[in-house]
C-alpha cells in the first residue's frame, strides 16, 4: 500500500471525517507491506497484509468462489500476460471513455477480480484503486506487480479488499467509477449501484456493465437447473464438473460458432462458449472454462433492466445518463438540483 491511498480512505464503520491513522510494521522503499489502519473516532482497526489494506472480517464470504476462480485463472484475461487485446477492446467499446481521458485520472475499479480492466486503465496512465470483497485481491496484486509487458507511461494500481456495499472511501474521491460484470452478483444490486455513485466526484464518469434481463435466458434449461445447487458445491467439485462439461461440449460449441445459421443456439448449451476470432483454440477453451465456472459458482445472479438502471442513476444525482442492454453510463452532477 502506498501512502497516497490514505487521502482517499474513510472508516467504513462510522464514516467519520477523522483521517485513519497508519501503523507501519513492515515496509519497502516503495510501499507499506504490513501494518494497520485505525479509526480515531470508533477505534476500529483494519489490517494491512501483503501490501493490501483489508476492510473485511476474516472467513469466507458469498463472493469467495470468485476468489478461488481468479487465483486459478489469474492471467487468462490480462492482455499483456495472455498475448491478446480482448480486454482493452472491450473496455473502450463498453465504457466509451477516450483512452486519453484516463491519463492522470483516479479511478475506482469496483469488483476488480484479477485486475483485467484495472490493468488496462493503468496502462493508459490512470491511478487505479482496484477493490474486491474476495481473495481475488491476491490475484489482482500479483497482476499489478508482474513486470511482463509493462509500459513506461503506466499508472499505479492500489488494491483494497472491501465490500462494495460498505466501501472505505470518501465521497467524491474518484474521477471515474468503473464496475463491470459485478452488479448481478451482489445480494442487493440496486443498493450497490446507488452506493457506488457516491464515490464519483462532480463531473466524474460512471460506468456499469451487468447481466440484462433477457427472455431467452428462460430457455437456458440446463444452466438454470444446475444453478439450483452448484453455488453450494465445493470449488474442487465445481472445477471438476465444469472441466467435464467443457471437455464434452467445447468442440461442438466451437463448430456451432462458425456456422451463422446455428450460432444463436450456442447460448442454450450448459457451457459459457467463448470463441473470439484470432485466438488460439487452447485459449478459447481456457476462457470458456473460466466463464463456465463463473456461471455456476456465483451465489447470486440478479439480472437488471437497463432502463430501470438508468432511472436509478438519475435518482442518484447522475446526469447525461444513457443505457443499452447490459450497460449504463452517466456523469455525476454538481448538486441534486442539476439532475
Amino acid at each position: 500500500m502506498k501512502t497516497w491511498l490514505l487521502e482517499l480512505l474513510q472508516c467504513p464503520g462510522c464514516h467519520s471525517d477523522v483521517p485513519l491513522s497508519l501503523v507501519i510494521e513492515e515496509e519497502s522503499a516503495e510501499e507499506i507491506i504490513a501494518g494497520s489502519l485505525r479509526c480515531g473516532e470508533c477505534s476500529k482497526h483494519y489490517p494491512i497484509e501483503a501490501a493490501i489494506p483489508r476492510f473485511v472480517a476474516g472467513g469466507p464470504t458469498y463472493s469467495e468462489n470468485f476468489g478461488v476462480q481468479w487465483r486459478a485463472f489469474r492471467t487468462t484475461q490480462i492482455d499483456r500476460l495472455a498475448g491478446h487485446t480482448l480486454s482493452e477492446h472491450r473496455f473502450f467499446k463498453d465504457t466509451r471513455w477516450p483512452p486519453e481521458w484516463l491519463a492522470g485520472k483516479c479511478v475506482l475499479d469496483a469488483g476488480c477480480g484479477a485486475g483485467r480492466f484495472a490493468d488496462i486503465m493503468a496502462r493508459h496512465g490512470a491511478r487505479v484503486v482496484a477493490c474486491d470483497l474476495s481473495s481475488a485481491v491476491e490475484a489482482c496484486r500479483a497482476t499489478e506487480i508482474d513486470p511482463r509487458g509493462r509500459s513506461a507511461a503506466r499508472g499505479e494500481i492500489e488494491v483494497v479488499q472491501a465490500d462494495l456495499l460498505a466501501l472505505p472511501f470518501k465521497e467524491g474521491a474518484f474521477d471515474g467509477v468503473h464496475c463491470a460484470g459485478v452488479i448481478q452478483h451482489l445480494p442487493d444490486p440496486q443498493r450497490g449501484m446507488r452506493e457506488l455513485t457516491r464515490f464519483a466526484r462532480p463531473g466524474g464518469h460512471i460506468f456499469f456493465n451487468f447481466y440484462e434481463i433477457d427472455p431467452s435466458t428462460r430457455f437456458q434449461f440446463f444452466k438454470n437447473v444446475l444453478r439450483r445447487t452448484t453455488p453450494n458445491w465445493s470449488m474442487p467439485a465445481l472445477f471438476r464438473f465444469c472441466r467435464w462439461l467443457c471437455r464434452t461440449l467445447f468442440l461442438p460449441s466451437f463448430i456451432m460458432s462458425r456456422i451463422p445459421v446455428v450460432r444463436f443456439f450456442n447460448r442454450f448449451l450448459p457451457i459459457c462458449s467463448v470463441h473470439p476470432s484470432g485466438i488460439p483454440l487452447r485459449q478459447q477453451y481456457e476462457m470458456t472454462l473460466l466463464d463456465t465456472i463463473d456461471w455456476y459458482g456465483a451465489r447470486y445472479e440478479i439480472r437488471q433492466d437497463h432502463r430501470q438502471v438508468a432511472d436509478l442513476l438519475r435518482q442518484a444525482n447522475v446526469i447525461h445518463v444513457t443505457s443499452a442492454p447490459g450497460l449504463a453510463w452517466g456523469i455525476k452532477a454538481d448538486d441534486p438540483s442539476a439532475r
